[in-house]
Formats: structure tokens, sequence, C-alpha cells
């Protein structure tokens, strides 16, 4: 059983990744109906939620359907994390993490983010107070180093947990790959296997397929695995592994119905949380990848991204399913990612801008 403090996640749990202007409560509620273990805010400026930015303070809004469920925060000072882990408690979450992983260049900069890994130091220092100051189980999520000169992530693991983290998620590239390339987890693993490491240890990036998860696990002995654009507009990424580590065999793929109907869920969710003219506007990133695989889409989609009301919306999407309810999907072969995620006796396989 694998737990972060006292919450208990199952033998291998499925975490969905905090991915910006992506994990809110909307798309969370479809991913948790799917399986999802553990999931995890967007993230949070810890200097917005001083100032009391509005975004900032929506982005705490969590609900007990969800849980366990995180709350993350991001900021390069230790006086405004530590306010912002005590500001977060309030809300009451599961779990406070931290992210010291982001490589967008407005984040890193200002020495947040991964941005802090050109000081490792001061990242210690950082986690140490956010630490002291919360009641709650704090997390890290980070990457395995600035660059391929200071991929130091084993012993950053182990200086972080000596300060009292609970877990640590590790995405497998460095921050001047932002998300290029193939993630490499032969740190991740030796990080798990490290005698010293007694905390979970998660694995994220170019997680894609059921066998991807399962090579993970059995190759790099990872305690869960952190999933991030495969779930995008395809929450049923974590029923798939699940049914597939328990029983060797693929699920069904979801039907044109089973699509659209939670798609349906996610947008009228959004349109709750957000009120319908930003619920709608926001929604919009996501039509693709509901409808991928569909041939001859184009024009369906062009009127999903320019309808403004929920009712011309679903009935267009009630024409897409009348229009493909005889299409059969096909299921994309599965392929070795460039690390080689495979052990070499097994042949199970390998996608990710988030993880």
């Amino acid at each position: 059983m694998v737990k972060i403090g006292n919450i208990e996640l199952g033998e291998f749990p499925l975490l969905l990744a905090p991915m910006e202007d992506v994990s809110d409560p909307p798309f969370r509620a479809v991913c948790k109906d799917n399986g999802a273990d553990l999931m995890y805010t967007e993230f949070i400026s810890s200097e917005g939620l001083i100032r009391d930015a509005i975004k900032s303070r929506k982005k705490l809004d969590i609900f007990d359907y969800e849980r366990p469920v995180g709350i993350q925060i991001f900021g390069g000072d230790e006086e405004s994390l530590s306010l912002a882990a005590q500001i977060v408690e309030t809300t009451n979450p599961d779990l406070l993490d931290i992210n010291f992983g982001c490589p967008v260049k407005k984040v890193a900069c200002k020495g947040a983010g991964a941005g802090i890994l050109k000081d490792i130091p001061k990242m210690v220092k950082l986690t140490a107070a956010v630490v002291k100051a919360t009641k709650l189980p704090v997390t890290i999520k980070t990457r395995l180093g600035w660059d391929d000169n200071t991929k130091n992530i084993e012993d950053v693991a182990e200086r972080l947990q000596d300060v009292g983290i609970k877990a640590l998620t590790i995405h497998g590239r460095t921050r001047t790959q932002m998300y290029k390339g193939s993630a490499d987890w032969t740190l991740i693993g030796k990080v798990k296997n490290n005698p010293r490491i007694q905390i979970p240890i998660f694995g994220n990036g170019d997680i894609c397929t059921p066998e991807q998860a399962i090579a993970a696990r059995q190759k790099y002995g990872v305690d869960g695995v952190m999933i991030g654009r495969a779930a995008i507009g395809y929450p049923w990424i974590f029923r798939e592994i699940k049914h597939f580590m328990k029983t060797g065999e693929h699920l069904p793929l979801p039907t044109v119905l089973e699509r659209v109907e939670v798609c349906k869920k996610h947008l009228r969710q959004s349109v709750s949380w957000k009120g319908e003219v930003v619920g709608i506007l926001e929604m919009r990133r996501h039509y693709t990848n509901y409808l991928k695989g569909l041939p001859h889409i184009k024009e369906f989609r062009q009127q999903l991204v320019t309808y403004n009301t929920l009712a011309e919306i679903e009935e267009v999407l009630d024409a897409v399913v009348l229009q493909y309810k005889d299409h059969i999907f096909e299921r994309a072969a599965p392929q070795l990612a460039a690390h080689d995620f495979l052990p070499a006796d097994n042949e199970m396989a390998g996608c990710n801008v988030y993880g």
C-alpha cells in the first residue's frame, strides 16, 4: 500500500498531473470518474495568493468527490511560500505540493518552478520553510536537473526527504529540455532504488499507454506514475491502465457516445464552475482531443469552437453521435520510447507536454 503521510493510495496509484489551464475542477471530475487516484490543482502563485488575486484564489476550489486532492503552489521566496502554505491549509486539501519543475521562462526566470534547480541549497531551504509552516503533508514535483551537466536528482531527493517531504514526483527531463525529446527514466529508477529513500517516488514523463505504465513499474520500481497530456480529452487512460494491470487485457475503446457523454459532463461542469461565457470559452481547448480519431470532423469542430451557448454546443455534440454512431476507433500500436521503456524479456510497450 502506497501512502503519503496517512493518505492511502492503493498498490500502484495513478496521479493526474497539475497542468496549467487544464487541471481545473471540471477536468478533474471526469478523471476521477475514470480512476485517477490522486489529483492536483493547477499550480498557484504564492505571490498571487498573498495579494488575494482572484484567479489564484479561484484555483483553491476543491470538492469532496475529488479526494484525495492536493493543491500545488510555486514561488521563489521563503516568506511568500510559507504564507501561501498557511492560506492553502485553510481550504483543507489532503496535501500540499510545491512545483519545482515548471520550465516556462516567466516562472523559471524568477527563481521559481524549475528555476530553483540552479540553487539546490535554496530549494531545500524553501521546502523546509513550507514543511514547517503547515500541518499538511508536503510533496514536491521537480525535474532531473537544470541541464545535462546538473542531473543531481539523487542528491536532491535525499535532501528533500531529510527536511520532511512525504513524496516526490520526478519528471524525467531537465529544464533545458523543456518538453522536447524523450523522458529519461534511468535516474528516476536510481532515486527509487536508493536505500536511503523511504518516501514514495512517482515517475512522470511519456506515460500514455497501459504498457508503458506497467513497464515503468517493472523496470524502474516506481511507486506510481503521474499522467499529464495523455489524459487530456481521454480520461479513460486511468481505467485502461488499471484494467490492463489487473487482467493483462485491454478494455474496449470508448465509443463515440461515451466520448460525447463525458465531453458533455466536462462542459456542463465547466459552465457550472466558471459561468457560461468563460466556461464555454475555456472548454474549446478540449474538443479536438475528445473527438480525435473521427474522420472529417473539421466542420463539427469549427462549430464547437464558434458557438457561444450551452444548448448550441450540446446540439452539435448530439449531431456528432448521429453522424459517427457506427465508427470503430482503432487502438494505436504501442510504441517504444527512445529511452527503451521495456524490460528486455517483456513484449510490453510507449506524449505528454505536461508530463
